[in-house]
């Protein structure tokens, strides 16, 4: 197949929106229970915390971007702490294109689930590596949650952190509160950065556009009347689901067996 074949498609109510695969990334969120890898990604998605805590088995969210008339796509996918299926951890790491690694830092034991984390996403993609003889990067960044809480609470120093990240220069070291909304936008600016993605898809860089939008959206000429003209805009898709292991594990087959472009998640949507 060639690239201008392969499409991803979103629908969300009366809209589709095309997606060229080379343009759609997957970005996995990992981390111990409690540290507040859904309250991070709620930050991204809508600017929002929400106090009550509710275990996450695992979330699945979409972003369509129009940035200076191109198309993204970031699919996120926000794992359990608990890891019940190992296997599944497996298949999440291997599909992932940027991770983003979440301790607490009132909290010794998350920040020990992160190294170990650490260690398998190097070693699973070192070993997709070896098969497809990519070349790619790995973009990760380490967060350290909570920095809001008082240095008295602290169980992790900044430089144990810094340590992580010291020998890679694809992956950075953040301490963040995604309660106070701090270094949270900088974190995803520099992740982007890092995997050589528009900077424009940070939260604080593009105009949120409602899902209304969405037929007008994809169009070049795209432009919001009564606002400031931007070059960037992103839309969440409300109808988003998951992809199914099935379509996972062909997408990783096909990688492997080299019997497409590297890129043909397109055929791991479902409607």
């Amino acid at each position: 197949f060639q690239d201008l074949a392969m499409m991803k498609t979103m629908s969300g109510g009366n809209c589709t929106l095309n997606v060229p695969a080379k343009n759609s990334y997957r970005m996995v969120v990992l981390g111990a229970s409690r540290v507040g890898k859904s309250s991070i990604v709620s930050r991204f998605l809508n600017g929002r915390f929400e106090d009550q805590y509710t275990p996450t088995i695992e979330d699945f969210h979409r972003k369509v971007y129009n940035i200076r008339g191109d198309m993204y796509q970031l699919d996120i996918l926000d794992t359990s702490g608990n890891h019940p299926f190992p296997a599944m951890r497996r298949l999440s790491i291997l599909t992932g294109d940027v991770f983003i690694l979440v301790f607490s830092l009132d909290n010794r034991e998350s920040f020990d689930e992160v190294k170990r984390l650490q260690k398998q996403i190097l070693e699973v993609k070192s070993c997709l590596k070896n098969k497809t003889k990519e070349s790619a990067d790995l973009p990760m960044v380490i967060c350290g949650n909570k920095n809001d809480h008082s240095e008295i609470f602290r169980k992790v120093r900044s430089d144990e952190g810094e340590d992580l990240v010291s020998s890679d220069e694809n992956c950075a070291y953040f301490e963040v509160s995604a309660k106070k909304n701090t270094n949270v936008d900088e974190m995803f600016y520099v992740l982007f950065s890092m995997a050589k993605l528009p900077h424009e898809m940070s939260p604080s860089l593009h105009r949120k556009i409602s899902i209304q939008y969405g037929d007008t959206f994809q169009q070049k000429s795209f432009r919001m009347r009564r606002v400031k003209d931007m070059d960037a805009y992103g839309m969440i898709s409300p109808f988003a689901r998951r992809p199914s292991v099935n379509s996972d594990l062909k997408y990783i087959k096909s990688k492997v067996l080299r019997e497409g472009q590297s890129r043909e998640r397109e055929k791991c949507t479902i409607q």
